[in-house]
């Protein structure tokens, strides 16, 4: 059997799909023949290209605008994917912000944006999805994490709490769902080479002990071998170059 054939024709949702990691998640799922629904808030143009890009790989690929962070934006999210492109089976929780900031300077609404577009939106989105993947005992959830889940980090305690909170959801999940053919992971990527990470004036390569930063394509690697495989669930895969060793 080909190796792509596991993957063949099976759909994928990725939040935060138009820019950096999930866009290179995105692709290298449609590599896989994957079909991929990619979810942006804001950056049209940008899911535009990437949708562009994706189709190239011979898949179906649509481009879902949604503030994953709100309920009913989910739920036309999820509709719209399921009557243009079928059931989503493969769902990268990846949408996501940071906002450095001083600690004392961290009022109640940072507290709350931050939760709510990075955590949050990984409950609301899963929720929404878990029936049909239930229903035909496959499914594959990844939570796009952060080693400040482990360490802190170089953004905020808001931050931090939230890549940390995907965790919990990741063990909750995959403990609940473990014999019915559906696993949850977590990927903790350190410092990765994207427009994100480059205003970050905190993040530095010689926090690294390997000495760069991560590339895009090093953590898509990642998320395609826990996709693949069935036996791997509850699991936090670190994609840190050595900066949190478990």
């Amino acid at each position: 059997m080909n190796e792509n054939d596991e993957l063949k024709g099976k759909n994928t949702l990725v939040t935060g799909g138009s820019r950096g990691i999930g866009r290179q998640v995105a692709l290298a799922l449609a590599r896989q023949g994957v079909n991929v629904a990619l979810n942006y808030n804001r950056t049209e143009s940008e899911a535009k290209s990437i949708q562009s890009e994706v189709e190239k790989c011979g898949v179906r690929c649509i481009a879902v605008q949604a503030d994953v962070s709100k309920g009913p934006e989910v739920e036309r999210m999820i509709a719209t994917v399921e009557r243009e492109l079928g059931t989503v089976q493969i769902l990268i929780n990846n949408a996501g912000i940071s906002k450095l900031q001083p600690l004392d300077e961290i009022l109640e609404n940072d507290w709350d944006e931050i939760i709510d577009t990075n955590l949050k939106s990984a409950f609301l989105v899963s929720q929404a999805v878990l029936s049909q993947m239930r229903s035909n005992h496959w499914g594959r959830i990844i939570m796009m994490s952060s080693v400040a889940a482990q360490t802190g980090g170089v953004i905020g305690p808001h931050y931090a709490a939230s890549k940390a909170g995907m965790i919990g959801l990741t063990h909750s999940y995959a403990a609940l769902l473990a014999k019915e053919g559906i696993t949850v992971n977590a990927v903790a990527p350190a410092l990765i080479a994207t427009e994100m990470m480059a205003q970050n004036k905190k993040a530095r390569p010689d926090l690294i002990p390997i000495g760069r930063f991560g590339t895009i394509e090093e953590v898509a690697d990642v998320v395609i071998m826990l996709v693949r495989n069935g036996y791997i669930t509850g699991q936090t895969v670190n994609v840190n170059g050595g900066w949190y060793m478990s």
